[in-house]
């Protein structure tokens, strides 16, 4: 027992009955600790490479967006690389332009959406089927040209792109829908109409396929930055863009349209042109020009013929120059309506040229006679008192001796003599050896009736007090009652009587130029001219009308000068217009319309009332 008790000595009551912990916790403290700092480091170091992570990823993705960003720029202002989708993309909108309507609110051009077709060559795998498909429904498509265009080889980007046919109707869409060919497809488009057909053609212009105008109104539009706005992509609907509003009056086109194209049919003439200007704003209220054109189907446009001779062609006005001649000379304070020049032997010498009388007095003439009986000598004599000088000064003042800019692109510059000498001042002075734009000197004939305001005309609707705003004076008032007065006298008993339409107090001006053929005149080809205004005492409207080549007919005795031409068309224009236009009659001639000219006891300056 003793022996086993010492060899196994048991352990008090009251102690703990494992003795091994205290002995084992020593150990196990800096194990923890070792293990708690090699975790708070591993997570500085996880820590730490987040950030450069986190940093690369935050690179990444700005470099990602700004790539994207500077694509949305380079595009929006450099336009897309071309690409089959940028092709199809681009074609999917063309040019949305806005209406054009008349002083009135017609309609004269407008757009309809409509679709094309293309095609993706590499998408069709019978292409000889597709083009016998396509030419059977589509029969005004060319076959070879389609075929062509089929096989081209594969775009590199795509399976292609080719227009089939631009501007299809829905009855072709639903036809070319039905052959369910591969590589087929439509694009939306827009067309531009004109639904009153040739009415104001050479104003209106005309767009290409792309509904770009190329042409007259339409061209001004774009170049006051309607494309512009179209390749941006600010333009989605029509409704977005404010109509543009032209001085033409509709009703008044169609009128003076039939009338001139009778008139050019009666008397045989190449080509004629006509229109009526507003003298108190500049408004062009009608202009036809003769051949015309369809403004839907311009490629008649392009023939010589169909030019807008009141814009693009210059003429040798005849004597409605002698208009400016005495608008001159009462203007230069060295005459007056009493004047009187010698007229007498009928023919002026200078130099070795002979200027002769057409409608010879053989006498004493006063200033209202040499308009009355358009008088070559005495409208030389005038120029020469004023000299060259002078002359040129006053023609460049009425806008004569400069290209004339209106909102129409198409415009010409006057033929001018390159050295002027006073031959040229005698016979630019009864209207040869300068041609003008016949809407130049309607402008410069409009300041003269207006009370003395050069007014530049415009094809958009304006009022007097814009029009005003935008002049310049170029006579006195006192000239321009003078030459109301005188241009009044020639209605009643000189070469204007066929436009005298009675009760609408009409004046006016003939004019008959030999044509220059070859650097020779042609005394058998001339080139007619007619201006008048009404009425006379506060004029409203000038007319004019211009013929190319007529013929002389039984009914004027084989004469084919003014009178008997451009004349009895104006004639026919007053007459059918006026109403329209809101003209009035006068039953009662107006009282003592031009005081200054009785005061002064001018030459039958009584004798200018009546219907």
């Amino acid at each position: 027992m003793s022996d086993d008790a010492s060899q196994h000595p048991e352990a008090p009551a009251d102690e703990p009955a494992a003795e091994t912990v205290p002995h084992e916790a020593p150990a196990a403290a800096p194990r923890e600790g070792r293990l708690k700092g090699l975790a708070r480091s591993m997570f500085r170091l996880a820590i730490e490479r987040s950030h450069t992570r986190v940093g690369i990823v935050g690179l990444a993705f700005a470099g990602v967006f700004g790539a994207i960003a500077v694509r949305l720029l380079s595009v929006a202002a450099f336009g897309e690389p071309p690409s089959n989708e940028h092709r199809i993309a681009a074609a999917a909108t063309t040019a949305i332009r806005p209406d054009i309507i008349d002083r009135n609110g017609e309609i004269l051009a407008t757009d309809i959406r409509t679709v094309s077709v293309f095609a993706e060559p590499g998408n069709i795998y019978d292409k000889d089927e597709a083009v016998e498909l396509l030419t059977a429904v589509l029969p005004e498509l060319n076959a070879a040209e389609l075929r062509a265009k089929l096989t081209q080889k594969k775009d590199r980007k795509g399976a292609g792109f080719v227009w089939v046919k631009r501007e299809l109707t829905p009855k072709q869409q639903a036809e070319v829908h039905r052959l369910g060919i591969p590589g087929i497809g439509f694009l939306p488009d827009h067309k531009r109409v004109y639904p009153n057909g040739f009415a104001a053609a050479h104003v209106l212009g005309a767009t290409n396929l792309d509904n770009v105008g190329i042409a007259g109104i339409e061209k001004y539009i774009d170049n006051q930055g309607n494309k512009a706005l179209n390749d941006f992509g600010l333009i989605e609907k029509q409704t977005d863009l404010k109509p543009v509003q032209l001085s033409l009056d509709l009703r008044a086109q169609f009128a003076v349209r039939d009338e001139l194209a009778k008139g050019v049919e009666h008397f045989k003439a190449k080509a004629g042109a006509s229109m009526i200007l507003d003298v108190t704003t500049g408004e062009v209220i009608a202009l036809v020009s003769l051949p015309d054109f369809d403004p839907s189907n311009p490629a008649d446009a392009l023939s010589p013929d169909r030019i807008n001779r009141m814009n693009v062609g210059v003429y040798e006005m005849g004597s409605t120059f002698k208009a400016m001649t005495l608008a001159m000379a009462l203007e230069s304070g060295k005459y007056n309506v009493n004047s009187t020049f010698d007229t007498r032997g009928g023919v002026l010498s200078w130099g070795r040229q002979k200027i002769h009388e057409y409608h010879g007095t053989n006498r004493l003439i006063t200033m209202p006679e040499v308009f009355t009986h358009s008088s070559n000598i005495g409208s030389a004599k005038m120029a020469l008192g004023v000299g060259v000088t002078g002359h040129k000064a006053f023609l460049k003042k009425m806008g004569l001796l400069d290209r004339m800019r209106t909102e129409l692109p198409e415009s010409a510059s006057p033929i001018v003599p390159p050295r002027w000498t006073e031959i040229n001042t005698i016979t630019i002075a009864f209207g040869h050896g300068l041609a003008v734009a016949p809407i130049q000197a309607a402008a410069a004939v409009g300041a003269i009736a207006n009370g003395g305001d050069l007014m530049i005309p415009t094809f958009l609707k304006t009022t007097e007090e814009e029009a005003r705003a935008k002049a310049s004076h170029v006579l006195s008032p006192q000239t321009s009652e003078a030459m109301r007065f005188i241009m009044r006298l020639n209605a009643v008993e000189g070469s204007a009587k066929k436009a005298a339409i009675p009760y609408y107090f009409v004046g006016g001006k003939t004019g008959t130029a030999e044509k220059v053929i070859g650097g020779r005149y042609v005394k058998n080809r001339l080139f007619t001219t007619f201006m008048a205004a009404a009425p006379m005492d506060k004029p409203k409207y000038l007319f004019v009308t211009i013929m190319d080549e007529p013929q002389g007919l039984p009914e004027s005795g084989g004469y084919a000068t003014a009178a008997w031409n451009s004349g009895v068309v104006t004639g026919r224009v007053i007459e059918r217009v006026a109403p329209i236009l809101g003209l009035p009659p006068k039953f009662e001639p107006p009282k003592n319309p031009f005081p200054q000219m009785v005061r002064l006891g001018a030459y039958h300056a009584t004798q200018v009332g009546g219907p």
